[in-house]
Formats: structure tokens, sequence, C-alpha cells
């Protein structure tokens, strides 16, 4: 005897879905919650920030491309730009203690500032200015300088640029060591004379 079965009825039951299981269940006992490990406590400091130094190959790469960008401000008449270039210049030669190299852009600086009546800049100038004579040990030009920014702070009316200019002025008179007796008095007559001037034309106003 002998049993067939056409193909529909072999695989009728066999389903072509996926069977989805039931998921796991998760432990509910965690026996590494019983664990107890000790918590180390660390003291809380502040990291202080570091600043690293210029080496002299970025100075001189800022140099050389402070030069070429005064060099085409003052071909294409942009006297403006090309005072401040002269002064960042100044900068960099202050930081290598190129004083000489320092004040002679500074002096070009403030011979283009003063062209332009840019006041705030020739001020910035004169300060600048007045550190380096002091450091090479010219106190009476630093003075003279510093005085010359008082007077142009005070006709403006720029009490804070005043305020910046007398501080410098006590940080030079402290540090002033190398002058002579007879330059300090004169030097402080100037000074004196000059801010005594400046106050009468104020009041005169």
């Amino acid at each position: 005897m002998t049993i067939s079965y056409s193909a529909s009825a072999q695989w009728w039951r066999v389903s072509i879905l996926r069977h989805r299981y039931p998921a796991v269940t998760l432990v509910k006992d965690n026996p590494a919650a019983h664990l107890h490990f000790p918590i180390p406590k660390f003291a809380a400091t502040k990291i202080k920030p570091f600043a690293l130094k210029e080496s002299d190959f970025s100075i001189e790469l800022a140099e050389d491309a402070l030069i070429r960008t005064a060099q085409h401000n003052m071909r294409f008449r942009i006297y403006d730009q090309a005072s401040y270039n002269f002064s960042e210049l100044a900068k960099l030669y202050i930081k290598q203690n190129r004083l000489s190299e320092a004040k002679w852009y500074l002096l070009q600086s403030n011979s283009i500032s003063r062209t332009q009546n840019d006041n705030k800049h020739t001020i910035a100038n004169l300060m600048s200015l007045a550190l380096i004579k002091a450091d090479m040990g010219d106190i009476v030009l630093a003075q003279q300088d510093l005085a010359e920014a008082y007077q142009i702070a005070n006709t403006q009316g720029w009490h804070a640029d005043m305020a910046n200019i007398d501080k410098e002025v006590k940080y030079i008179q402290l540090n002033r060591t190398t002058a002579s007796k007879t330059e300090l008095r004169y030097d402080d007559a100037v000074m004196a004379a000059i801010i005594a001037t400046a106050a009468n034309a104020k009041k005169t106003d």
C-alpha cells in the first residue's frame, strides 16, 4: 500500500515568518553589587595656565610678515595702517631687547599718527617711547614724552589715559637709579610745568 502526498500537502504547516522567542529575563540578583571597593578621593587642585614663550623663529616670522605689510601700506599710501604696523614691529623688538630698533619704529609710527590726528595712538606711542628711553637711561626725554602724552590726554578729556600716564610716571620715578640729581630736578620741573599749563588751560576753557 502506497501513500502519496502532493507538494502543497507536505509544506502547508511550514511557516515562512520568523518566530520571535520570548526575551530572556534579567537576573535580579547582581552579585557585583555586594562587593565594596574603596573609592579614592583626590584633592581638588587648580592647574595654573602656562604660557609658552615665543621662540626666536616665530618672532622672526612675525617680523617678516609685519615688514612686508608695512611696506605694502606705505607703498599704497595707507599710512594709518602702516603706523600700527610700525608699533607692532616695535613690540617685537622690545621682546628681543632690541631697544634702538624699537625706538626708531615707534618714532616713525608717532610721526604718522600725528599727521593722521590719531591722538590715541600717539599717546600709546609716547608711553612706549618713554619706557624705552628710561631703560636706555634717557630719563629726562622719557619724562618729556610722558608730559606730552599727558597734555594730549588732558586736552581730549581722557581721564583713563591720564591715570595710566600718572602710573607710568611713578614707575619711572621709582626705577630711575641711573639718572643724576641734576637730571632729576630738571625732569621734575619740566613735568610739573607742563601739567600746570594743561590744568590752567582747562580752567580757562
